[in-house]
């Protein structure tokens, strides 16, 4: 089976019509050119039993000879006596009504050797008698019948174009399913495009619930970051009182205090920025190369070990993405594997249809076995992975939301070199 909508429903349709046509050709050709042709070569059978009669009652060959043209003048049919007849008949294999007729005379003729069509429209025949072997010769019309050609014609060309008119109006129909497919997976990938519904009432109520849909995630969406964003903005301000008011005292423990402040803050920023997801930032042409590139810059000039290795792959140029959301992924991947390990290096790969960005580091890693329950949120390891630097557990799992959001995957491996944790942000072109 195919496996586009359109292909299937063409399918759908041509299918009985093709069965039907198949259906009603051979019923036509068995009736048309079997049982007519038989008929009428029934017909021819008793002027050639006459001839046949009135040659053997002759006796001798001029006689026999001159019987036969007395004969078969007027029956237009044409006779050499005496002729050597074949070996074998000459019938076409695509003959169909040749080889009804020579079956039918051979039916009704015991005295026929052989049938021969030499022309389209000529037949010969070779009956045996007295004075030896006589060829007789006649018109194809008189015991075939002629073919359909207009009937033929006529149900090939109104097939197809009644089925070119059918399969116009089938893409019209499967057009607008097209379309809510793009729209679905480009909301999926972050992207909001223009989408009305249209086409049959089915179809528009799914394009009706789509919007219902998207217009609920992004109400809820908008909720959350404003309540959470609330949230941050009240606690924000009496934690900096808190931290003011540490701060002024001598008690050696308030340096530990106020780093469980700072903690505090830190984990509400992460909070917030991942209930947030980047939600302004929409999708533009970014040059994945050259932003991979600024990051890892921008590492290198506050002394951190990270070196870029050379690109794989032809670089398509300026592509759809989210740069802040992406620029957010890298940021998050370089200061993770730097957290854990002394150095962080960074390879580009451009494919047919994904870019791949890994980070590798010469950290500790994390087993296969727990590298899928690592990108949940709020999940820090231990012991694969140092609790005390590990922050609140959002850090891959960000990593993993943006790339779902441009219609890839974070995979998660070992470092073939470095021996750390190799990290490959994977997103669709």
């Amino acid at each position: 089976m195919p496996r586009s909508l359109i292909a299937r429903a063409a399918l759908i349709l041509l299918l009985p019509v093709v069965t039907l046509q198949l259906a009603i050709s051979v019923g036509f050709v068995q009736r048309y050119y079997e049982d007519v042709t038989r008929q009428m070569t029934r017909s021819l059978l008793l002027e050639l039993r006459v001839l046949s009669a009135a040659v053997a009652a002759e006796p001798d060959l001029a006689a026999a000879q001159e019987r036969a043209r007395e004969v078969g003048g007027p029956l237009e049919i044409e006779t050499t006596l005496p002729a050597r007849p074949p070996t074998a008949d000459n019938l076409s294999a695509w003959d169909l009504s040749g080889r009804v007729m020579a079956e039918t005379l051979r039916e009704a003729l015991p005295n026929l050797r052989a049938v021969a069509v030499h022309e389209p429209r000529r037949v010969a025949i070779w009956l045996s008698t007295p004075h030896g072997g006589m060829r007789v010769e006649f018109s194809r019309r008189r015991v075939a019948a002629a073919a359909p050609h207009q009937l033929v014609v006529l149900t090939l060309v109104l097939g197809l174009v009644l089925t070119a008119v059918a399969y116009l109006f089938l893409r019209n129909q499967v057009r607008p399913i097209q379309r809510l497919a793009r729209a679905a997976t480009a909301y999926g990938r972050g992207r909001v495009v223009p989408f009305r519904p249209a086409g049959a009432l089915e179809v528009r109520a799914a394009g009706t619930a789509f919007l219902d849909m998207r217009h609920r995630i992004e109400r809820q969406a908008q909720a959350r970051t404003a309540m959470l964003a609330g949230i941050s903005h009240d606690l924000r301000t009496p934690l900096t009182r808190l931290r003011l008011g540490l701060s002024l005292l001598d008690d050696p423990e308030a340096a530990d205090l106020i780093r469980d402040v700072d903690d505090m803050s830190r984990m509400m920023d992460a909070f917030l920025a991942f209930a947030r997801g980047d939600a302004g930032d929409m999708q533009e042409p970014t040059a994945v190369a050259l932003l991979v590139r600024e990051v890892v810059e921008d590492y290198r000039r506050t002394g951190q070990p990270v070196d870029l290795s050379a690109v794989e792959g032809t670089d398509p140029g300026p592509v759809p993405m989210r740069p802040l959301a992406l620029r957010r992924a890298i940021e998050n991947l370089l200061g993770n594997a730097l957290s854990h390990g002394t150095r962080a290096r960074v390879s580009l790969g451009f494919g047919e249809r994904t870019i791949r960005v890994t980070v590798e580091d010469d950290g500790p890693g994390i087993p296969p076995e727990q590298r899928e329950e690592a990108m949940r949120p709020f999940v820090r390891l231990d012991p694969a992975r140092n609790q005390d630097r590990a922050g609140v557990g959002l850090g891959l799992a960000i990593v993993a939301d943006i790339a779902r959001t441009h219609g890839g995957q974070l995979r998660l491996g070992t470092s073939a070199d470095l021996g750390g944790l190799r990290a490959d942000l994977v997103l669709a072109l």
